[in-house]
């Protein structure tokens, strides 16, 4: 399968260049005239080219396979009894490939248990890896969470799938200090290359929204709004010739919650309680070799709001990314 995505996304940049190539001669220079002005701007940039460089070829095809996941877990106290549950969304697998051109990329995925009728929910992944400033945007809608709830004094009850509805926004953005030896795009995006070990000082800007609704006994509907600043550091570590490994972690303090929970007509609102955060993980492993490059990469977020003697909401979303690439 990975083969077969490979050769549609060489036989796609391959035409593209012949349509280029059979256009008139006016219509050549002026692409060769956005070309020289696109190529210079890719190459140009205050970095150190000892520690992180670009490419020297202009395109670059890739196949990925991701598989992301969403996990939810709620603790707390009922009347003086303890409780606790977890509900998590089936896993979504996805196949994609795409062509970039001086750092411009157009891809397409495929989920084949969607086609086959076995995934009903929506997930939106939407990235961008830049030198010195970068984001994650996901947003879930899902019905298939199944799990548990376990109440002190009752035995443990087993909660099916279509219970749980819910619409999930993650919002992840950090800025680089040491943009010039550093690269997010080098484990990420690919769209350059680390030469040398190095890591920089991170700035964390994260937001969540989440509508979720329970349709247990009696409706519940919980309404989630939080906006998060913090810092973290990165970390590309080169032990050898043509590898990459990547690791960083921003935390981020909540500065703004409006959470509430509505049980039938009652809403009740959960207040703040010091800490709740917002907290990114990135990981990634890359090797490469002439033209060719392999890769795994991995983004995990994790919120946490409430207190454990009321009620504490731990939301949980990550992705998985393996990947082969060409540059041409």
């Amino acid at each position: 399968m990975r083969d077969y995505f490979f050769r549609r996304m060489v036989a796609t940049t391959l035409f593209v260049i012949m349509s280029c190539l059979s256009l008139p001669s006016a219509a050549q220079r002026v692409l060769q005239r956005v070309d020289g002005m696109l190529t210079r701007k890719y190459r140009q940039g205050d970095i150190d080219t000892a520690y992180i460089m670009r490419p020297q070829s202009k395109w670059t095809v890739r196949a990925r396979m991701n598989v992301s996941g969403a996990m939810i877990e709620a603790e707390g106290s009922d009347v003086g009894r303890h409780f606790k549950s977890e509900m998590e969304a089936n896993r979504k697998t996805t196949l994609s490939m795409g062509v970039s051109y001086l750092g411009f990329t157009l891809s397409t995925s495929l989920n084949l248990a969607k086609l086959m009728g076995k995934y009903h929910d929506y997930e939106l992944n939407f990235n961008s890896y830049g030198r010195r400033f970068g984001f994650d945007i996901i947003y879930q809608d899902a019905k298939n969470f199944t799990g548990w709830h376990d109440h002190e004094g009752m035995e443990r009850i087993v909660l099916p799938d279509g219970l749980l509805s819910v619409k999930t926004l993650n919002l992840n953005a950090f800025y680089v200090f040491n943009s010039r030896r550093f690269s997010y795009p080098a484990a990420f995006s690919q769209s350059y290359i680390q030469r040398q070990s190095a890591g920089s000082f991170l700035l964390a800007a994260s937001g969540m929204g989440q509508h979720a609704t329970l349709d247990w006994e009696q409706e519940m509907q919980l309404k989630m709004t939080n906006v998060a600043l913090g810092a973290g550091y990165g970390y590309n570590y080169v032990p050898g010739q043509g590898w990459l490994l990547h690791l960083s972690a921003l935390p981020a303090f909540i500065v703004y919650s409006n959470t509430s929970m509505t049980f039938g007509d009652t809403r009740v609102p959960l207040h703040y309680h010091f800490p709740e955060v917002i907290i990114t993980g990135r990981g990634a492993v890359i090797r490469q070799w002439g033209n060719k490059f392999v890769g795994m990469s991995m983004v995990y977020n994790f919120t946490n709001i409430g207190h454990e003697e009321s009620l504490t909401l731990h939301n949980t979303k990550w992705r998985i990314r393996t990947f082969f690439g060409l540059r041409l």
